[in-house]
């Protein structure tokens, strides 16, 4: 495998696969940082059932869907409650709005098809679609995944929707001194470059960043030096979302996909500095 990474120091903020993130960068050369940014995500379980019994008691007129697994874990409680058959006839009576291919791919499984689809992969894509739909007075159910849409929910409520949430994960914050080191690291220049895998590690690292009053430092190191990586187009847009621009993001959305981007990134870097 070509060394594109050689001598790069690459932090890893995501806690999944990050064995495996390190030996892909490894063997490209570079050096693997694990720093978790994120903590533990637990399935909510009470959050679930309580959103499943709202649902079914009270079929909304549109479900918007924005995770894969999110809704796989809704169906598998579902399962355990035997009220599956009643969530897809749900489901299929009302109109669906999907974000990101890994939703519709689990849609899709099940025989749905979404009215709208987001144009991009982001929640600002999603609310781009759904601008043309009347949702005055509609009952809507949205699903998370591990933290809320804050920006989501405000714009369906000023449509004049009735919204409810179901959270069938939970995002546990990463321990301090895990994002002590890392936001150090950043500062400092000591880190090459950082790859996000979700938003929620972006997130709670600039909430870190802030409350140490160290964040325009952080975003004045990743504009002059440190480059900051995203998995794909949902991250990158929660990145933006936080004053990160990223610069390097694989059209295939899987963690390979982006080491495998960063190090044609420091590749092409340096034919242009030849």
């Amino acid at each position: 495998m070509a060394q594109h990474l050689a001598g790069i120091r690459v932090a890893l903020t995501g806690p999944r696969k990050s064995k495996e993130m390190s030996i892909l960068v490894e063997k490209m050369g570079g050096v693997p940082l694990v720093r978790p940014a994120q903590g533990t995500v637990f399935l909510d379980d009470r959050n679930i059932r309580d959103g499943l019994v709202s649902w079914i008691s009270d079929p909304p007129d549109w479900a918007v869907l924005t995770t894969g697994m999110g809704l796989d874990a809704l169906f598998d409680m579902a399962e355990d409650m035997e009220i599956a058959g009643q969530l897809l006839d749900s489901l299929s009576e009302s109109s669906i709005a999907a974000r990101g291919y890994k939703t519709v791919n689990a849609l899709r499984k099940r025989k749905l098809n979404p009215l709208v689809r987001d144009d991009d992969g982001s929640t600002d894509g999603l609310i781009r679609e759904l601008e043309p739909h009347d949702l005055a007075g509609k009952k809507v159910i949205l699903q998370l995944h591990g933290e809320t849409a804050p920006k989501l929910v405000n714009w369906l409520q000023e449509q004049g929707a009735e919204v409810r949430q179901v959270l069938p994960y939970r995002h546990v914050p990463p321990e301090d001194h895990e994002l002590e080191l890392l936001l150090n690291e950043i500062v400092n220049h000591e880190v090459n470059a950082v790859a996000f895998t979700s938003g929620p590690q972006v997130r709670f690292l600039t909430a870190y960043a802030t409350s140490q009053g160290k964040l325009e430092e952080m975003l004045q190191a990743f504009r002059e030096g440190v480059i900051p990586a995203s998995v794909g187009k949902v991250t990158a847009n929660a990145m933006r979302e936080e004053g990160i621009e990223a610069l390097v993001v694989p059209e295939e959305e899987k963690m390979g996909a982006l080491i495998v981007e960063l190090g044609r990134y420091y590749a092409a870097a340096n034919v242009a500095k030849a």
